[in-house]
């Protein structure tokens, strides 16, 4: 499932479990969640069109997507570890793991794309709406805790501030090169 799969949210969901921890980072992931849920809900409810009939709304929201994503980027590359004081104060808020949803056409692309291939599913946009809101939800809800867990292992296994700060570099630039997708459609 597209849940799973590594970007924006996972690289984000790892280097905060990494930097914060599992109990600090759930802020984050409940607004990932959230706002997954929410553009699938938007998308059975045929919001989407309107995205598909303008492109102007389309350029603004990669434009706006990719300025977002590159600041997070930028935030997790250059920071340390988590007992240094560093530019990451704290973990990113609810409503930033929403946003990272909301701002990028790729998680649009895969809310849509679903609306799509399980329109059959239910019988009207409601039902459908429900439908895809929780599992998606719930998947993402999934996957994200596990890209999680895996970033607070790996804190565990950081041990010098080197490490932290090439670890922190490569999370922050897969976050950045999550971007390219969006930009590169075929």
């Amino acid at each position: 499932m597209s849940t799973i799969t590594p970007g924006g949210a996972t690289a984000l969901a790892t280097a905060s479990g990494a930097q914060f921890g599992f109990r600090r980072s759930v802020p984050l992931m409940a607004g990932i969640v959230g706002g997954l849920a929410s553009l699938a809900a938007a998308s059975a409810a045929g919001l989407a069109g309107l995205l598909l009939a303008a492109p102007s709304l389309q350029i603004a929201m990669k434009l706006a997507g990719s300025a977002y994503l590159l600041w997070l980027a930028w935030k997790i590359g250059h920071s340390g570890p988590p007992a240094m004081k560093t530019n990451l104060a704290g973990p990113t808020s609810f409503v930033g793991g929403a946003c990272l949803l909301w701002l990028n056409p790729k998680g649009w692309a895969m809310a849509l794309g679903a609306a799509a291939s399980f329109a059959m599913l239910a019988d009207g946009p409601v039902r459908l709406a429900i439908l895809l809101s929780a599992t998606l939800g719930l998947a993402a809800a999934t996957s994200l805790s596990l890209w999680c867990l895996a970033g607070l292992m790996l804190a565990r296994l950081l041990r010098t501030e080197r490490q932290w700060r090439l670890v922190n570099a490569v999370l922050g630039l897969l976050l950045a090169l999550s971007i390219l997708p969006m930009w590169l459609e075929l």
